[in-house]
């Protein structure tokens, strides 16, 4: 899971690139990266750390240029070095720099091919390489000497023809202009965003319409499953389908986890999803247990929070904020090893010991993935005081992994994989468990928009929608995916060089 800008403007667009990842860097705290284009040349500045840690004075004046993209990574297989870090570049045609959120079911196949038949050299195992020379290999199939918006389209074709699985992407095509798109069943988001600067448009694109509020573009719509957006050099908007779409069938877990609470996605308020997830609970909960004794609601910060105060809402109980949140620490569910999340949940969250002293306490997260932190969690609430400690997941447990561009680690680490909520409940250390039921999680999102009749939610129910993921893919993802394998790729990592090349 990852971030993308993309901006076309009539000014310096650097400042507002690194603002808008700022407000995306909740999509990826990996490694960040801005490319500029400046008269057909290209800037680029990209490496490991939050975005405020990457880009120096030095380095914004050196990315000028009225229209560029950025970049904001969360790493999908537990890899992490500045080589991996967007946007990344390719000189031919034109010049061209990719950033992509999402993950291509046949990269491997991809990566073949490209070397054997279209005869581009791939330098990383990275997917979003394998999808940037795709898209250039198609372009320069078609293109010109001046690639016309039919010619963008064309290559964008080709990409669909050729990738499967889940994806959106940005390409800045130097001198030319801005192109985004995404997969035919648009499991990753995109937007697009216009505002008026001196009575001409400008244009952005973004994962998030979030991303537009902090600039001041207004925004448009989604971009369409299998749609690309083209906005040239001369702030033109070009717009085409360019494959025929399959099944509308958005990621649910943006909803569940990854978004913004305040971004709108495929038409749904992820805030408004996410009240409707916690007046489902409340239901569940009074339905199985409606002589509850439930003394005090409260959430695990942040994402759970909406759902937790609907929840306490409707179950007519307090709603409290139990604990303090470090904001200097990243979410731990993007840690590369269990070793680091388990130190990171005690330094991230402290306990207020006045609201859970002598207390049944109802804790709700969003989600309960390897367990790690809610087993933590609930320790500390039983340290504080707590009495009873119960404890709701706003989603349905999660058991399969994720093929799509979200790093959920190997079945075997998920601690619901082939055990019983009674069992998950044991390993946490709960008095009582709850999850929320699949079918009501889908329509406290589809309540948002009647027209998206399914969702991707292949992490609670194991259907891969794309048709090609079978057990030897989840067998080889398992093995790339599983704790052990990203502590050597940690203890691998290269040290960062001090200036990385500006393309």
């Amino acid at each position: 899971m990852c971030g993308l800008v993309g901006i076309v403007a009539r000014s310096e667009v650097a400042v507002s690139l690194y603002d808008t990842l700022t407000v995306l860097q909740h999509r990826g705290q990996d490694a960040a990266g801005i490319a500029t284009c400046d008269n057909g040349i290209l800037n680029l500045r990209k490496d490991n750390g939050l975005v405020k840690d990457v880009f120096r004075t030095r380095h914004m004046r050196r990315l000028t240029g009225k229209m560029g993209i950025g970049h904001v990574r969360y790493p999908t297989a537990g890899s992490s070095s500045p080589a991996l870090a967007q946007p990344f570049y390719v000189n031919s045609p034109y010049g061209l720099c990719l950033a992509h959120n999402g993950n291509l079911t046949n990269a491997a196949q991809l990566a073949e091919e490209l070397y054997s038949e279209d005869l581009r050299h791939i330098n990383t195992d990275s997917d979003s390489e394998v999808l940037l020379n795709i898209f250039a290999h198609e372009l320069q199939q078609v293109g010109t000497m001046a690639p016309s918006p039919e010619d963008v389209f064309a290559a964008v074709e080709g990409v669909h023809r050729r990738c499967r699985g889940g994806y959106a992407a940005l390409v800045l095509i130097s001198g030319y202009g801005i192109v985004g798109f995404r997969d035919k069943n648009g499991i990753r988001p995109l937007v697009f965003g216009r505002r008026v600067h001196k009575g001409r448009a400008e244009y952005m694109l973004a994962s998030e319409s979030v991303a537009l509020d902090s600039q001041g573009f207004s925004l448009e719509r989604d971009v369409a499953p299998g749609e690309a957006v083209y906005i040239d050099v001369h702030g033109q908007l070009h717009t085409k389908l360019c494959a025929e779409p399959a099944e509308y069938t958005p990621c649910i877990f943006e909803h569940v986890y990854f978004a913004r609470p305040d971004s709108l996605m495929d038409g749904i308020s992820v805030y408004k999803a996410r009240l409707r997830m916690g007046e489902k609970l409340a239901e569940k909960v009074k339905r199985l247990r409606p002589d509850h004794d439930i003394d005090v609601v409260i959430p695990i910060p942040d994402t759970s929070r909406t759902s937790a105060l609907e929840l306490a809402n409707l179950l007519g109980v307090k709603y409290r904020e139990g604990f303090v949140k470090n904001r200097y620490i990243g979410r731990t569910f993007i840690m590369p090893g269990q070793s680091e999340r388990r130190k990171s949940v005690r330094q991230k969250l402290n306990a207020i010991e006045l609201e859970f002293r002598g207390k049944n306490v109802l804790l709700v997260d969003d989600s309960i993935v390897r367990g790690t932190t809610c087993k933590q969690i609930i320790q500390m609430a039983r340290e504080a005081g707590a009495r009873k400690v119960y404890f709701a997941s706003a989603s349905p447990p999660v058991c399969y992994p994720n093929v799509y561009g979200i790093d959920m680690p190997a079945a075997s680490e998920l601690i619901a994989h082939n055990r019983t909520n009674e069992q998950v409940q044991e390993l946490i250390g709960a008095d009582w468990l709850i999850f929320q039921d699949l079918p009501d999680l889908i329509a406290a999102s589809q309540e948002g928009n009647p027209d998206i009749k399914h969702f991707e939610c292949s992490v609670f129910d194991g259907k891969y929608i794309t048709g090609d993921v079978d057990a030897e893919y989840l067998q080889a993802l398992e093995k790339a995916r599983n704790d052990k394998a990203k502590s050597v790729s940690q203890r691998k990592k290269p040290e960062p060089p001090d200036e990385p090349a500006r393309s």
